[in-house]
C-alpha cells in the first residue's frame, strides 16, 4: 500500500496525524505530491515506518534545504518510478493527468495542487489527488491510501 499526501503547507499537527495514519495502515511507501512549504515541515516524517518520496510544488520555498533535509528524496516534477511492478508518475499540478492517463504509460498518477481530493480510473490508470493535508484552503484535511493489489484508493479525513 502507498500513502499519499499533498499540500501540507507547514501544518505540523496534520503532518503528524498523517504519519500516524500511514503507520497504522502499514503503508510501505509515502508519496508527497508537493507544497511542503518549509524544510522544518519534514521533521515528523522521520517517524514514518515506510519509505518516503516527494516532489516540489509551486509553494515550496527553500528547495535546496528541502532536498538536503529529505536526503535527496524530493524531486522536480514530473517524477516517475516503479513500485511493486506499478509504473507511477507524481506531479504537483493537474494539467497533464488526463493526457498521461490516455497514454497508457502509467498505472498510477498522483497529483496535488487543487486541494480537492479525487480518486478515479481512466482506462487502466488510477488517478489520485489526496486533497489538502494542510486544510488551509477548504478546511477539510485529507490524505489517501492506495491499494496497489486492488488498484483502488481511499481518502481519509485527518479530523
Amino acid at each position: 500500500m502507498i500513502g499519499v499526501i499533498s499540500d501540507t503547507h507547514d501544518n505540523m499537527d496534520n503532518i503528524r496525524k498523517s504519519v500516524e495514519i500511514f503507520n497504522k495502515k502499514g503503508v510501505s511507501l509515502v508519496v508527497h505530491a508537493g507544497d511542503f512549504t518549509s524544510p522544518f515541515s519534514l521533521v515528523p516524517y522521520s517517524k514514518l515506518k515506510a519509505e518516503f518520496v516527494g516532489i516540489f510544488g509551486n509553494n515550496d520555498g527553500d528547495l535546496l534545504l528541502l532536498n538536503d533535509r529529505s536526503g535527496g528524496r524530493i524531486h522536480k516534477q514530473p517524477y516517475h518510478f516503479e513500485f511493486r511492478k506499478k509504473k507511477i508518475v507524481v506531479m504537483h499540478e493537474h494539467y497533464l493527468t488526463e493526457a498521461l492517463a490516455d497514454s497508457g504509460h502509467y498505472d498510477i498518477i498522483i497529483f496535488g495542487h487543487t486541494h480537492k481530493a479525487l480518486v478515479k480510473k481512466k482506462n487502466n490508470t488510477l488517478i489520485v489527488n489526496p486533497g489538502e493535508a494542510g486544510h488551509w484552503l477548504y478546511g477539510k484535511a485529507t490524505v489517501g491510501v492506495i491499494d496497489t493489489d486492488k488498484m483502488d484508493a481511499e481518502i481519509i479525513a485527518l479530523s
